[in-house]
């Protein structure tokens, strides 16, 4: 086993350097920045204690791997190791009553920008696909999301880290809706969603009351359900009045959450919910954030393969600026502009 073998492993015991100084803390899931510092302190994969996923096979053991197999294996690892820390965050949350910043700092934002320096995008939707307790995964989902949106929108590094902070955060408001309402598969009564709208303003209070975070983290909580035309919750206010960290997450939880399959629905197609928010920058989310992360997300699928509606299969080779959701296709020798054919669209990414 080397060190690539062990992206996503979770350290079972503090790793020392030759000088008997602490490299890397127990329980840290390990991202590439920590394989590269291992390497620097000339420290083997062998000498780790670490946690072996259950699904992990020795590479002697297993069929050769393609790159694109390999990167995939490694992303959905990532992904799978960092949900774990953000259900044990919130059990932190839900039993100490304190948030465990410290954590957040060291094991889960490394995690994350790793994560979402992913070129991919069907490595990239494969990753965040909620395959497991979908609260969980959808944090991470969102957090990834705004991480990327937020260099896109170049902000600075500390802002950036302060925004995957507060998606990291933005449900933590949940652990204090009951279960049943939660994990229910299928709709909610009216009294039901009035109970679930509360967890916006369960996060405000937790973020505010139990740590020192900024208050634009706190912010994220209570506004990310928020909506352009005031017609949001929990309390109606238009975009003027949002936080620019609550319209970023917003976009971000807009798009997990459609590209997610839940218990009661499947997920909607990458392209779908591509058209769905452009319609959406007209009211809903705030148009010029939505319309770089769509333009940006598109323009990631240069060179993925993908099925057509009218089941042909063919590479995306452009993106049109002015209309990113129907991209130039090449099928076999020809070329579709799908801006011009309005009958065919893309009906999923195929890798």
């Amino acid at each position: 086993m080397n060190l690539n073998d062990v992206t996503g492993f979770r350290l079972t015991k503090d790793v020392y350097n030759r000088f008997g100084l602490i490299v890397i803390p127990e329980q840290t899931i390990l991202a590439r920045d920590h394989l590269e510092l291992l390497a620097k302190h000339g420290i083997q994969a062998g000498e780790l204690a670490v946690e072996v996923p259950e699904d992990w096979t020795p590479a002697g053991e297993m069929l050769p791997m393609t790159p694109s197999e390999r990167l995939l294996e490694q992303n959905e690892r990532l992904i799978a190791g960092a949900t774990e820390e953000v259900k044990h965050l919130f059990e932190t949350v839900l039993h100490e009553n304190k948030i465990p910043l410290k954590e957040i700092n060291e094991k889960l934002l490394p995690s994350i920008d790793l994560a979402a320096s992913n070129v991919n995008l069907h490595h990239l939707l494969s990753g965040l696909q909620a395959k497991d307790d979908y609260t969980y995964r959808h944090n991470i989902g969102v957090s990834v999301l705004s991480n990327m949106l937020g260099k896109w929108l170049k902000l600075s590094h500390y802002e950036t880290e302060q925004l995957t902070t507060a998606a990291l955060l933005h449900d933590i408001g949940k652990i204090n809706v009951a279960d049943d309402i939660l994990n229910k598969p299928g709709k909610y009564t009216d009294a039901e969603f009035a109970r679930m709208k509360k967890h916006t303003i369960y996060g405000y209070e937790i973020i505010r009351n139990m740590s020192d975070l900024s208050p634009r983290i706190a912010l994220a909580a209570l506004q990310h359900h928020e909506r352009e035309d005031g017609k949001g919750y929990p309390y109606g206010i238009s975009g003027k009045e949002m936080d620019d960290f609550s319209k970023i997450i917003a976009v971000a939880d807009v798009f997990h959450a459609m590209t997610s399959s839940r218990v009661y629905r499947e997920a909607s197609p990458f392209y779908q919910v591509i058209m769905q928010m452009q319609q959406d920058r007209f009211g809903k989310l705030d148009p010029a954030i939505c319309s770089v992360f769509v333009r940006r997300m598109m323009e990631m699928a240069v060179g993925s393969e993908v099925i057509l509606t009218d089941g042909r299969r063919g590479k995306v080779v452009l993106i049109h600026a002015d209309d990113p959701g129907r991209p130039l296709v090449k099928i076999g020798s020809q070329y579709i502009d799908l801006s011009q054919n309005r009958d065919v669209q893309v009906l999923s990414i195929a890798g």
